[in-house]
């Protein structure tokens, strides 16, 4: 069963989110070895173009070590793709043989360049910002959408 790990910053503080993300996972476990590792966000005072780059490759120092198998990092300069595709997208890296794939979501000021440079791929949603505990049950339940799209659910109509 191929392991799929959901790297994020921040932790999901609305019930409504984390009600939402606990049921696509619970569902996905059907699929594969679902697993959200939480990475704590930076803290700053302000927020000038300097700080910035800090408080990313702080941030993408602790995401860094675990970046396991085939990594997706989600950026806003990323491939974007119809759910069919992102199904079809999974189902070849996990033919190829990769048993672990982890998606990445940065904080609120995206991902380091150390982190992008060693994504596999880089995909987006959209061009439009949504918050990260709302990207986060978005990204989830896409997973499991491709899942029940490879497996021939009525799920995805």
């Amino acid at each position: 069963m191929v392991k799929i790990n959901l790297v994020a910053v921040g932790k999901v503080k609305e019930n409504y989110f984390s009600d939402g993300i606990k049921e696509y996972a619970k569902r996905l476990s059907r699929f594969c070895d679902f697993n959200i590792i939480e990475i704590g966000e930076e803290n700053f005072s302000k927020a000038d173009n300097g700080t910035i780059k800090i408080v990313k490759e702080k941030e993408g120092e602790k995401i860094s070590e675990y970046l396991k198998g085939y990594v997706i990092a989600m950026a806003i300069e990323g491939k974007k793709m119809s759910s069919e595709k992102f199904a079809d997208k999974l189902d070849a890296v996990i033919s190829r043989g990769n048993g672990v794939i982890t998606f990445v979501i940065g904080g609120s000021y995206g991902l380091s360049d150390k982190v992008k440079s060693r994504a596999d791929e880089l995909m987006s949603f959209s061009d439009m910002t949504f918050p990260h505990t709302l990207f986060r049950l978005m990204l989830t339940e896409q997973i499991y959408r491709a899942f029940s799209i490879l497996n021939g659910s009525a799920y995805h109509k």
